[in-house]
């Protein structure tokens, strides 16, 4: 018979007495008998090496560290009110008044711009929808990069004052 083996049996013969000294020092017949079931798995799947000297303090030696380990992964999972917690993330995404002021202010913007003078107007277009830099649009337009630079501030206020920011 395997050192393995032999625990087994032992474990089997002498199970209520060790279960019972495991309650009293973890706390919990419960928590008792976790830890034999996962020590009885583990002598199952280990190769044991030689005789053990002690069987009682080995066994209950493996249960203590099986109960350690239990902890251990229960500490590391979510208890269920974190997991409600985690599952009640508000939707980012834009109810119906932020899609309906969005929407108004889309509006007003597209109005504003259609008011203003066409140079203008070309001049924001190409800053802020084209991503061109100023120098770029002045170069393009044949026009001084201050007369850019103005305009531009014209155009921006303008908007802002006509969206309301």
């Amino acid at each position: 018979m395997s050192a393995g083996a032999g625990l087994q049996a032992f474990l089997t013969s002498r199970y209520d007495d060790l279960r019972r000294r495991l309650a009293q020092r973890l706390g919990s017949d419960d928590m008792a008998g976790d830890a034999l079931q996962e020590t009885w798995l583990r002598l199952s799947t280990r190769q044991i090496a030689g005789t053990v000297a002690s069987p009682w303090s080995y066994l209950f030696r493996m249960a203590m560290n099986a109960s350690v380990d239990q902890r251990r992964a229960a500490g590391r999972r979510l208890s269920l009110r974190e997991v409600d917690d985690l599952l009640e993330v508000p939707d980012p995404a834009p109810g119906p008044a932020e899609s309906a002021g969005a929407r108004s202010d889309l509006e007003a913007l597209v109005q504003a711009m259609e008011e203003m003078p066409a140079r203008r107007r070309r001049i924001l277009l190409a800053v802020r929808v084209e991503r061109l830099t100023q120098p770029e649009v002045a170069r393009r337009m044949g026009i001084s990069l201050r007369l850019v630079e103005l305009e531009l501030q014209k155009a921006q206020a303008y908007c802002a004052s006509r969206v309301g920011r």
